[in-house]
């Protein structure tokens, strides 16, 4: 379920961000065996430990319901890289369509469920990716990744300690960078009101969202 990576533990983190259903609660013990293998100077291990400390100790359906209420529940801390990046707009449309090449290009096929940009997906090509392909992915949203961490932090959720985790595994932030999530926390993502067309080209939008 978990696997491993050579560098970064980017697969760990694509399972424990997506829903924790109940192949989540049967691999408790593989996700601890998982991060007390992580090396003792690796930056991702303590935010790794203090989450897995809240998944043992939090029932199975708390653990559902805490997901839902801070994922599905509120746009400014969703899991869609691209919408803090691009807004609702043709040019999200255009980077959706560049993620799924990508992905088909090292072998990696999402389910029509997802879109290209939903983290957990994200995370998935990086643990696969040829080496370095999957940190310039990540570091391309990075913006979209730190406003998801501080609005996590500002929520006091649980989950803000894997968006740690991604981040510390990433080159600091870059004066250009750093500018870029200011502006964005300011103004929030770009809108488009030309058009009715969908944010995103046919072949990249889930199979319901097309009806």
């Amino acid at each position: 379920m978990i696997g491993r990576s050579p560098a970064r533990p980017y697969k760990l983190l694509s399972v424990l961000l997506r829903y924790p259903d109940e192949r989540l609660a049967a691999a408790h013990d593989e996700v601890a065996a998982a991060v007390a293998e992580l090396p003792r100077r690796a930056p991702e291990k303590a935010p790794l430990e203090r989450f897995l400390r809240h998944l043992l100790a939090t029932p199975p359906r708390r653990l559902a319901e805490e997901y839902v209420e801070t994922f599905d529940l509120r746009r400014r801390s969703g899991l869609y890289l691209g919408w803090y990046l691009h807004g609702d707009t043709r040019k999200r449309g255009l980077a959706l369509l560049r993620l799924k090449r990508l992905y088909a290009a090292a072998g990696l096929e999402p389910t029509a469920a997802e879109l290209p940009d939903y983290l957990p997906l994200v995370l998935e090509f990086a643990a696969l990716a040829p080496e370095g392909a999957g940190e310039l992915v990540l570091r391309q949203h990075r913006p979209a990744l730190e406003l998801l961490r501080a609005r996590l932090h500002e929520l006091e959720s649980p989950y803000a300690c894997l968006l740690d985790a991604v981040c510390a595994g990433l080159p600091r932030l870059s004066p250009v960078e750093r500018e870029r999530v200011r502006r964005l926390a300011a103004e929030g993502p770009p809108t488009e009101q030309v058009g009715l067309e969908p944010f995103a080209p046919p072949e990249v939008m889930p199979a319901e969202a097309r009806r």
